[in-house]
């Protein structure tokens, strides 16, 4: 029995310190920032002239889902992006297409896909994400109207910019273009650290460190969390013990001086800026321990990150007033605190399942396309959380050992999107009842596009299958249209409040 604890601990302890060391500094900490800009400096008319619940559907969907598309990120990273649009006026429908499509259709997964897997999956990814990621937000849009109209109404409350005291509209114009430039530099600092591309991850320079005995330090680490990439299993190298050490130090100063950030500067204040700068450059290079030192190479992505940097220390310290930066940072420091902690656990609890949960059970339920076989795919990507793209090398392996195309399309349709902690931080935002209604329509869609695909690999006509996503789609929008009028329609108890 202890060596079974001792096995799940290990499972948890080693999955958090590999997620830490890999995933949350060049993704989520840009994106903290990122969704702290958008609450701080954007006006909310910046936002909601796209993705607001007033604008016109056939302009704010495919916006949604143009945007997701852009980036390479998972259902945990996009999670603060979301958050940042919905706090600053998107609407509940456009929002949650955005959360949908980013992980699951953006260029960088399907062209993976597309090479790694076939080129069926990939079109097939691509096309029905787009088609159930904007049903999931009209679906969503409609059931919870009402929530939206009164967030909407809330927003409008709490935008600094919603009521100007004077001032001069040439003055504010500006002040609105360095907003945006300003998020579109803290954008390329987030692609600069998620995408796979030559000119990022190509190394320029390098240089040997005269450091003995970090080799055998890190197969220790090695052996202590498991590392095997077909499983998905990260590890954490020597390089990674040093992001977490940093990742800490931040956290420490940061409840010193961004805590009230408000009130002004401090010198916590620039030590966690500092600190966040030297993490980020720390993670940009490739730290390889060898016998006789280290190897330390600087690809494209530490050279993007510096000019980043400097570019948003200018805009910054040039172009907006003290107080904006104080807000920005607040804004950042409050995502963190909503969500980080809720990512934490939720890390933790899918390393111990994983101990839990074995592979091959999914693959002898998923050899046929049956609704069994494509709910285990789902399931299984719910519960066996993978980084952005490592699912697609996992989806590889369970090819190979016998699982159907339709339920391994169900399984790279739900993994991206939901994860334990992604629901945990999402319910924190937008609430329980909406989070979970979410997870049913993506879990349901993924279900259908496993089951659709499937029986077209099985010799089913396009044209039927087709036909029948058409009038499942019909039915299901009759069906909640329906409803909606129900619930528009104001009884006696509605009907005798003020």
């Amino acid at each position: 029995m202890s060596e079974w604890v001792v096995r799940l601990l290990q499972g948890g302890l080693g999955n958090l310190a590999a997620y830490l060391a890999a995933h949350v500094l060049l993704c989520l900490v840009p994106a903290f920032f990122v969704a702290g800009a958008m609450a701080a400096l954007l006006p909310k008319e910046s936002v909601t002239r796209f993705l607001g619940r007033k604008t016109p559907k056939y302009i704010s969907y495919p916006a949604a889902a143009a945007a997701g598309s852009l980036l390479a990120v998972c259902s945990c990273t996009i999670v603060p992006l979301f958050a940042g649009i919905y706090k600053k006026g998107a609407g509940l429908g456009p929002a949650i297409t955005f959360l949908f499509i980013a992980p699951a259709a953006n260029i960088l997964a399907l062209a993976y896909t597309g090479v790694a897997i076939g080129g069926d999956i990939a079109v097939a990814r691509i096309l029905l994400s787009w088609v159930f990621g904007i049903g999931i937000g009209l679906i969503m849009a409609l059931i919870f109207r009402k929530d939206d109209a009164r967030h909407d109404i809330k927003t409008d409350a709490e935008d600094p910019f919603a009521s100007p005291k004077g001032g001069d509209p040439a003055v504010a114009g500006k002040s609105r273009t360095y907003a945006w430039l300003f998020l579109l530099i803290l954008v390329s600092l987030l692609l600069a650290g998620t995408l796979k591309v030559g000119l990022l991850t190509n190394p320029y320079a390098s240089v040997n460190l005269p450091i003995s005995g970090l080799d055998g330090f890190e197969q220790t680490l090695f052996r202590l969390v498991p590392f095997d990439a077909s499983k998905g299993e990260e590890g954490v190298s020597a390089q990674g013990v040093v992001l977490i050490i940093l990742l800490g130090l931040i956290g420490i100063s940061a409840v010193r001086g961004l805590e009230n950030v408000g009130e002004g500067f401090t010198r916590w204040t620039w030590l966690t800026l500092a600190l966040v700068a030297l993490t980020l450059l720390v993670a940009a290079v490739y730290i390889t321990p060898q016998p006789t030192g280290v190897l330390v190479q600087f690809p494209g992505k530490f050279f993007a990150v510096i000019a980043a940097l400097l570019a948003i220390g200018h805009l910054a310290r040039t172009r907006f007033e003290a107080q904006r930066i104080q807000d920005w940072l607040w804004e950042s420091w409050r995502f963190v605190k909503q969500i980080f902690p809720l990512l934490i656990g939720g890390v933790f609890l899918v390393g111990v399942l994983r101990q839990l949960i074995r592979p091959e059970w999914i693959e002898s339920l998923a050899g046929r396309n049956t609704i069994l076989g494509n709910l285990a795919g789902v399931l299984f990507g719910v519960f066996m959380y993978f980084p952005t793209l490592v699912e697609v090398p996992i989806a590889k392996m369970f090819l190979s050992l016998g699982m159907h195309r339709g339920p391994l399309l169900a399984y790279l349709m739900s993994d991206p999107e939901l994860s334990l902690q992604s629901i945990l931080i999402l319910s924190s935002i937008i609430g329980r009842l909406k989070a979970w209604a979410y997870v049913f329509w993506v879990g349901l869609f993924s279900l259908l596009s496993g089951l659709l695909f499937g029986a077209w690999v099985d010799g089913t006509s396009l044209l039927l299958l087709l036909a029948y996503l058409v009038a499942l789609l019909a039915v299901l929008a009759l069906g909640l249209s329906w409803a909606g009028r129900r619930v528009d329609a104001p009884g006696p108890a509605l009907a005798a409040k003020p």
